[in-house]
């Protein structure tokens, strides 16, 4: 994340800002008791994690996260406190696109500090241009998968992370801003332009892991059982139908009792079940035969076979 150094609406010290800034100090401040500066949050670009917020959720997060402090390396404690941010906005670039060809999208943070002999340091290392990266700590409903829709590391999704399907680049919508944490200033931030800690409620699952740099040794293995799940899940989808095809031709109310519970059945109970209605309907149904059995002499009328 960067740190940007004028904003784009007020001006510090303006009695609009500080009467911002004071609504979270205890005792009215001055503009001579205070530093303030503007940061970018977080973005709609695909990070270095394959993840991106989107344009949705960089909206909710703008009140998310006023009145957030920001924090060194988030290091949750209250001596590690360093700022305040009082107000946001998300800002759309109409002359630049993200890699995937949308309007550049951000989330802006002004920040206030007290300039205090302990803040002087970093005060001089943000002006100097040390001070620069920060990432968020926040959490989002879910992560969804670019290529098909469905929870990344969900059941019903087998796609990875940064690989490539058709052409298309496989990443994370993170979607429904739940909570807003902090901000902290940082060495390395995930996102390129600006550096997020993301952490996601249902958590990012295996795939979420392979497609990290940790679990990257196992994508190919991942591939394999990606691969083997789904034609498992087809499998059992097949099975399912053919039990239900065999209750119909049994009993129409039978299947109409069945049409449900079968989707909760297992390979096991689907197999059982399976063989059971065969049984029955060889026994209802048995076939017919054009030939006579030994020794037995008979007379072939016709009327059972149509041409």
């Amino acid at each position: 994340m960067r740190i940007i150094k004028a904003g784009t609406t007020g001006e510090s010290g303006s009695a609009e800002e500080m009467a911002a800034i004071n609504a979270f100090a205890k005792a009215q401040l001055t503009p001579e008791e205070i530093y303030t500066f503007s940061v970018l949050l977080c973005d709609n670009e695909v990070d270095r994690d394959f993840e991106r917020f989107t344009e949705k959720t960089l909206l909710e997060l703008r009140e998310l996260f006023v009145g957030k402090t920001g924090i060194t390396d988030h290091d949750w404690s209250a001596g590690g406190q360093k700022a305040r941010i009082y107000r946001t906005e998300v800002v759309t670039d109409p002359d630049r696109k993200n890699s995937l060809g949308m309007p550049y999208t951000y989330l802006r943070g002004y920040a206030y500090m007290l300039r205090t002999q302990s803040n002087g340091d970093l005060i001089a290392e943000i002006e100097g241009g040390i001070k620069k990266e920060t990432s968020v700590g926040c959490s989002v409903a879910a992560s969804l998968c670019s290529i098909c829709g469905e929870e990344l590391g969900g059941g019903s999704c087998s796609h990875i992370k940064g690989k490539q399907y058709g052409g298309k680049l496989c990443y994370a919508e993170l979607t429904g801003a739940v909570d807003a944490y902090e901000w902290s200033f940082v060495a390395v931030p995930a996102q390129r332009g600006a550096g997020v800690i993301k952490k996601l409620d249902p958590g990012k699952g295996l795939s979420g892991f392979v497609g990290s740099e940790d679990g990257s040794p196992f994508s190919k293995e991942f591939e394999t059982l990606s691969r083997e799940a789904a034609l498992g899940r087809r499998y059992l989808k097949q099975l399912r139908r053919e039990t239900l095809r065999l209750a119909l031709l049994l009993d129409r109310k039978l299947h109409d009792a069945l049409a449900g519970s079968v989707e909760k059945m297992d390979e096991e109970q689907l197999e059982a079940l399976k063989e059971s209605f065969d049984v029955r309907l060889a026994s209802a149904f048995p076939p017919l035969t054009q030939l006579p059995g030994r020794n037995q002499v008979v007379k072939l009328v016709g009327d059972e076979y149509k041409v």
